[in-house]
């Protein structure tokens, strides 16, 4: 099967010609994963492009265009939950450094971005909130409970990450007092009485984090506002989240001084990212407070088909508004599973066309469980792109981390996503320009057979191949 990738660097403009020249690709290096192989991340082939042929119509190619730019991107990364700082915290000091480095160092997959939970969410080993019964002036306010095990790994996180840390919170339930069910599992919602007790939460919240020396980026309004679980939750109709947020939060942060703080609304599934949108970013006093959207993939679990269409509404519809991946696993946690290719390929699937429907930022879920997919207080077991098995210390990455990490080693803050499209469905590919004008075009074969193809840039091509179930990242010089 044959299948070319063009790279397109021209322009309409009088200096097109020189623009050419300075886009003139001389090397690639690919790296490359594949099943039934040895390869995981693994560089395959250093290549030079040479002068190559008008491609004809019956060959598959994909085009990418470096002059047409899009979206800036922020990050890749996972959440810090209570269960696997708790994981983390059980392992012997060697094996700790080699999760930092999997994850947050050169000489790993270099993500860059840290979600953690405000209260306890179902990765904790129970409830907790940080104030005491009925302290709705929040004078008992205290962090006590994450200094233990979560903010010790933060830290050391955030100092690999250094100056690109985007660090930021998500609360599945307010205390119970504070909620109509009176209980901070299985949904209720927000009673009105204590809007402005829970937005001050935020604010202490952020402080005392950033008391502790963690810059806090942003944080999500409410963590799957529309579903009411068995774990910790609270349901936000879509005109409730937005007249918390333009009537309380936003107004209480700024006042607070923390206006710069990045607020993201929605938080939940791609199905109803459209309505909610709508009804917060149409209204100017709520849109103002709103930094963009988050969202999750588990309208998929039952099997339903991703709906990207939703995502590519929200960017052209609010192109000033930022969309946000907030969270995203493989469910219904079996150890027999660990090196189940369909898991690490619904993540290749996933952030390509995220991406390519203007996604700026892509934050998996937990980045470390063990050999029980815990620990979880409600039995909600899953699987993490790294598990430990704390009965042995073993270290057991999956193909998920290998996947993500073809994305987020080589695609650099701030890149740009630019200009793709594959003329077959054969090939899913995204590409992106770093700041230093380095193109990353990443391509995955799902399909069970050797992909030959070439990428084209003019008159230069070089031949590639890609084996069955595979990712590829091709680093463009």
């Amino acid at each position: 099967m044959g299948f070319i990738l063009i790279l397109n660097s021209c322009s309409g403009s009088k200096n097109n010609t020189a623009a050419a020249k300075m886009q003139r690709f001389e090397n690639a290096t690919v790296y490359t994963t594949a099943e039934n192989t040895a390869l995981r991340l693994s560089k395959t082939e250093d290549l030079k492009f040479t002068e190559g042929e008008q491609p004809l119509e019956t060959e598959l190619f994909i085009v990418v265009n470096p002059a047409k730019e899009f979206q800036t991107f922020l990050g890749i990364g996972g959440a810090i939950t209570d269960a696997s700082a708790e994981v983390y915290a059980k392992l012997p000091a060697d094996k700790q450094k080699e999760i930092l480095n999997a994850y947050f160092s050169d000489q790993g997959i270099n993500y860059n971005i840290i979600r953690t939970n405000i209260n306890s969410c179902d990765f904790s080993s129970s409830s907790y909130t940080y104030i005491q019964d009925s302290d709705a002036e929040l004078k008992t306010f205290d962090i006590s409970v994450d200094k233990k095990f979560k903010i010790p790994l933060i830290k050391q996180a955030a100092e690999l990450i250094n100056d690109d840390l985007v660090f930021y919170a998500s609360p599945w339930s307010p205390p119970a007092f504070m909620k109509s069910n009176n209980h901070m599992l299985k949904g209720g919602s927000l009673l009105p009485k204590y809007y402005d007790s829970w937005a001050n939460y935020y604010v202490k919240f952020i402080n005392a984090y950033e008391k502790e020396g963690i810059p806090v980026w942003g944080l999500t309004v409410q963590n799957e506002p529309m579903a009411t679980q068995t774990w910790e939750s609270c349901v936000y109709t879509a005109e409730q989240e937005r007249d918390f947020l333009k009537n309380h939060l936003g107004p209480t942060m700024k006042k607070a001084g923390l206006g710069d703080k990045k607020i993201v609304v929605w938080d939940h599934n791609r199905d109803l990212i459209a309505h909610r949108a709508t009804t917060i970013f149409d209204d100017p006093e709520a849109a103002k407070y709103a930094w963009g959207i988050g969202f999750h993939w588990y309208e998929t679990w039952t099997g339903a088909s991703a709906n990207y269409e939703n995502i590519k509404y929200v960017n052209e519809t609010y192109p000033t508004k930022n969309l946000l991946f907030t969270e995203g696993c493989q469910e219904k946690f079996d150890a027999k599973q660990y090196q189940n290719w369909s898991n690490a390929e619904r993540y290749g699937n996933a952030m390509i066309n995220d991406f390519n429907n203007g996604t700026v930022g892509w934050t998996d879920w937990n980045i470390l469980l063990d050999e029980n997919g815990g620990p979880n207080h409600v039995k909600n077991f899953c699987f993490a792109p790294i598990h430990a098995d704390l009965k042995t210390n073993q270290i057991i990455y999956t193909p998920s981390y290998y996947y993500i990490g073809h994305f987020s080693k080589f695609i650099k803050p701030n890149a740009k996503r630019i200009a793709n499209s594959s003329s077959r469905t054969t090939l899913e590919t995204t590409a992106f320009k770093n700041p230093d004008g380095k193109i990353v075009t990443i391509v995955m074969n799902k399909t069970n057979e050797e992909v030959m193809y070439k990428l084209i840039n003019k008159s230069q091509q070089i031949k590639l191949t890609i084996p069955a179930k595979a990712i590829q990242s091709i680093l463009i010089n």
